[in-house]
């Protein structure tokens, strides 16, 4: 048996039965999300309760017809997976900073200010979020968020995604080590010319246009030409 002070109960119910389990607080929530922990870690208790606080268990003929299993684990897993897991205070604080610096992530590499076609300011898109009030869902993926928080963002900061094509030449001194970053940022096409010169066109969004410049540059020297293809 686990530490029960640091336990939740999730609830849960199937097939018209209720189903109980204890699990680790500080765990759960990072395996329902997918995170590579072992459910042993997240089940504080290896029993499948009616009631948790009493200590009344299910049957074995219970557990099998409602999850095809007695297993413990298996069903801890099912049930975390598939239902609702409580937070408690400190992890909502906690989960919703995380999707929020996954947020903007998301929005710095992806969009653009319309206005300028210019990357926007981290320090812009952090402002513009207090300023509307932006609710944070703690249980829903960042990427699914997205888009709702474009829309509350839009009224007091212009928002526009992007993909650009560019056309990078590089003289063929650099040619073999910028290969490998070029290929991080996804190319469209590639032709090495007889002198030995490599002309690729990449396709990223829009707002990574300032580090793929950084990183291009930083590894030719400077000996590059690129070209923002129409």
């Amino acid at each position: 048996m686990g530490d029960l002070e640091n336990s939740l109960i999730i609830h849960f119910e199937k097939d018209g039965m209720k189903f109980e389990i204890y699990v680790d607080k500080n765990l759960v929530y990072d395996y329902k999300e997918g995170k590579p922990i072992g459910i042993s870690k997240v089940l504080v208790v290896d029993e499948i309760f009616k009631d948790a606080r009493k200590g009344e268990r299910h049957s074995e003929d219970d557990l099998i017809k409602a999850f095809g299993t007695t297993d413990p684990n298996k069903i801890a897993d099912y049930i975390i997976k598939h239902g609702e897991v409580p937070l408690t205070t400190e992890m909502r604080r906690r989960l919703i900073e995380e999707k929020r610096k996954k947020i903007i992530a998301i929005i710095l590499r992806e969009a653009i200010d319309p206005r300028t076609n210019a990357p926007i300011p981290e320090l812009r898109l952090k402002n513009a979020m207090e300023q509307v009030k932006i609710h944070i869902d703690p249980l829903k993926d960042a990427e699914a968020q997205v888009k709702d928080v474009i829309a509350a963002l839009r009224p007091v900061l212009p928002i526009k995604f992007e993909k650009i094509k560019i056309e990078v030449r590089i003289p063929p001194e650099y040619a073999a080590r910028s290969y490998g970053v070029l290929k991080e940022y996804g190319i469209k096409k590639e032709e090495w010319t007889t002198t030995g010169s490599l002309v690729v066109i990449v396709e990223i969004p829009a707002g990574l246009q300032g580090e793929f410049y950084d990183r291009i540059n930083k590894i030719t020297h400077g000996n590059v030409i690129t070209n923002v293809l129409k």
